[in-house]
């Protein structure tokens, strides 16, 4: 069965999606009558070097997506994985030679077609009497034995496109470029990894993977790997692909070693999220950096992708101080990143936490007796939880997912540890404090978060100080907290309700001689019976 595809036509796609991209970046124009996108400032490239790419369709946003200031003068788009026509690149060549450019030089990536059609529309324009110069880019490091095709050219492609680009904009000439980027093109190579195919519009996946397999060494049109390898961990698929595109046993490996300083280009293939780029950019700075290697730059995103392919390709690019100058320059290209100017590679990565406040401590007499009073309350509290936990998660079960009351036993328990560890604070605000952060690792869930921001917000005023009205304002402020981000509101049979109806008596401490005991006893009486229904809560 073929893949569903977002476009008008299987036939129009091509041209729709570059149509997409002109028209939505002032910077470029059509060639009119060829599928072909140009700088719209191509006049000012008087006297320079211009520089055409191209290729198949369906690796956005190569090639397009890299036309501007600084890299690609235009490019020349085919049909999905298939190599634009002569007459296109010719007409390409024509135009921009017709604005007084010096010369052209066309990059392009090691495959039949594009060497192929490329090279016609070299040789008509050379004999037309325009300098035109042409680089084969074959980056691909997947084949240990060297075919009579060379090395595939995959996403090290737009390097050249960004080496090149910086060197015209500095007014170099034609075969200086051509000579630079050719020896840069031997100092680099890319290896990809895929978790499954993609499959050009209209068509069916060019090929099929186990559900614990994966694809080792594939190209950039869908085309099978080297290799097939079982499924594993991000670390463990990038040490696989830097041991296989760096052994010197590998007649298509980059001689990337310790001491060396590189590019690292993590490229996402069309179908990978941006969580699994993130984790193999880590996974592959923190191998290569283990092995001894600089990362002078990482370039991590979408630079050359193979349609809705969920997979990954890594370029390394062995620089120096004058390359890494030209990967550097400034480009107005849509599709290169805004790259840091400085090395990955020996920058501190962390900054430390900030350090919690010192807590005064309490160590009288009175404290002491305090600290034990307090663990009493605490025992009998979550002995309580404890007992109700089987009857909490049935009751949780008729509204719920039925965990109530193991949600509450695991605070209890963790409350009870707490308590073996010593004597918990006699501040009612470090108390409080310490509860709440107790609750918040260790309990989970919704609830977690609510008491502990209940007790948080409690804790404020008695900071100065702890009488009876202090007592009232601080269930006061935990009340309004958990009302503020939880949303609830009393009434609407949420755990508000019960600490709410307890909240309402304890008010009566606010009165000059409440009695301590008669308010508290009304507080637990009325959070029982709140809503009707008898709760089970015991001091």
């Amino acid at each position: 069965m073929t893949s569903k595809k977002l476009v008008n036509t299987v036939a129009g796609c091509a041209d729709d999606a570059l149509a997409g991209l002109v028209a939505c970046n002032p910077s470029l124009q059509l060639l009119h009558g060829h599928r072909v996108a140009l700088r719209s400032d191509l006049d000012s490239l008087k006297g320079r070097v211009a520089l055409l790419s191209g290729g198949g369709s369906g690796h956005e946003p190569a090639h397009a997506g890299f036309i501007g200031k600084g890299m690609l003068t235009g490019v020349i788009a085919g049909a999905v994985f298939t190599s634009p026509a002569v007459g296109s690149i010719l007409a390409a060549i024509r135009a921009v030679a017709q604005v007084g450019t010096v010369g052209t030089l066309l990059i392009v990536k090691n495959y039949t077609g594009d060497r192929l059609n490329f090279g016609l529309a070299r040789e008509q324009a050379q004999a037309e009497g325009i300098p035109v110069e042409m680089v084969v880019i074959g980056d691909d490091s997947a084949f240990t034995v060297l075919k009579k095709a060379g090395r595939r050219g995959l996403c090290g492609t737009v390097l050249i496109h960004k080496v090149a680009g910086a060197l015209a904009e500095a007014g170099v000439g034609l075969e200086e470029i051509t000579k630079r980027v050719s020896a840069v093109a031997q100092a680099m190579g890319t290896l990809g990894v895929s978790l499954s195919s993609c499959s050009a519009p209209g068509s069916r996946p060019t090929f099929e993977l186990a559900a614990d397999e994966v694809e080792l060494g594939l190209g950039i049109h869908g085309e099978a790997g080297v290799r097939r390898i079982k499924m594993a961990s991000a670390d463990e698929i990038v040490t696989l692909m830097l041991d296989h595109m760096t052994a010197s046993s590998n007649v298509s490996h980059v001689p990337v070693r310790a001491g060396s300083s590189v590019v690292l280009m993590v490229n996402n293939l069309g179908g990978l999220s941006f969580l699994e780029l993130g984790i193999i950019a880590d996974a592959a700075v923190r191998a290569l950096e283990g092995r001894g290697v600089k990362i002078a730059r990482a370039l991590v995103g979408t630079f050359m992708s193979a349609l809705e392919m969920p997979g990954i390709s890594l370029t390394l690019l062995l620089v120096d101080e004058p390359l890494l100058k030209l990967i550097d320059a400034e480009t107005t290209a849509s599709a290169w990143p805004n790259v840091a100017k400085v090395p990955v590679t020996g920058r501190k990565r962390s900054r430390a936490a900030p350090a919690e406040p010192l807590e005064a401590s309490v160590s009288t007499t009175e404290g002491g007796l305090t600290s034990k009073r307090v663990v009493l309350v605490l025992e009998r509290v979550c002995a309580t939880l404890l007992g109700l936990e089987d009857r909490l998660n049935a009751l949780d079960r008729a509204a719920g997912d039925g965990d109530c009351g193991t949600t509450h036993s695991r605070a209890a328990r963790a409350i009870q540890g707490w308590l073996k560890e010593g004597p918990p604070p006699a501040s009612p605000t470090q108390l409080l404090s310490k509860l709440s952060l107790l609750l918040l690792e260790k309990m989970g869930g919704s609830s977690g978060a609510l008491y502990g921001l209940f007790l948080t917000a409690a804790a404020q005023p008695l900071k100065a100080k702890t009488d009876l009205p202090a007592w009232s304002a601080a269930m006061d402020a935990g009340l309004e907290a958990m009302q503020k981000y939880g949303k609830a509101a009393p009434g609407d049979r949420t755990m508000l309700d019960s600490l709410w109806a307890a909240g309402q008596e304890l008010q009566a401490w606010k009165s000059p001689g409440a009695n301590l005991f008669q308010v508290l006893t009304k507080a637990v009486q009325g959070s029982r019976w709140a809503n009707g229904t008898p709760k089970e809560i015991t001091l």
